[in-house]
């Protein structure tokens, strides 16, 4: 069997603009920034990691399954996810997380709770081993952290 040494890192729309978009809300880390401070943490763990970002909801759902099986074949210790606005529409990826049973920790960069009233369901967080919001991209770094003593080792 091959070790478990893969940690994913799934972003969902609009996170491509990091660094642009609202950065009074959402800092000014750009996504290759945040793929290189999420990469050092996987090293520092011992763990290869997987980046991706997508605006599409299906393309999405195929890195859960993705994601899934390799849980189950014992080389992936879960995601770390941000699913942007996703988070407050999507049962579909609900659905895709519980049916591959995908360790998940939901991230979001800023408080989502302090933010408009649509943003304070998510359809993720039911089904997600863990949160993590509002402490900016550091929040990823944790989320990482956070999966890795959850795996089993």
């Amino acid at each position: 069997m091959i070790p478990v040494t893969v940690v994913y890192v799934l972003n969902g729309p609009n996170l491509n603009l990091l660094g642009t978009r609202r950065p009074e809300v959402y800092g000014t880390t750009t996504l290759s920034i945040l793929e290189e401070l999420c990469r050092e943490e996987a090293t520092r763990l011992g763990l290869d990691l997987v980046f991706r970002q997508s605006n599409h909801e299906g393309l999405l759902i195929d890195w859960i399954h993705e994601a899934g099986a390799r849980v189950k074949a014992g080389e992936s210790i879960g995601a770390v996810f941000n699913p942007g606005a996703y988070t407050h529409t999507s049962i579909a990826l609900h659905d895709a997380i519980e049916g591959t049973e995908l360790p998940v920790i939901e991230v979001h960069i800023s408080n989502v709770h302090r933010r408009e009233a649509f943003r304070h369901h998510s359809y993720i967080s039911p089904i997600a081993r863990g949160t993590v919001v509002g402490l900016g991209v550091d929040g990823y770094r944790l989320a990482i952290d956070a999966l890795h003593r959850m795996s089993p080792q």
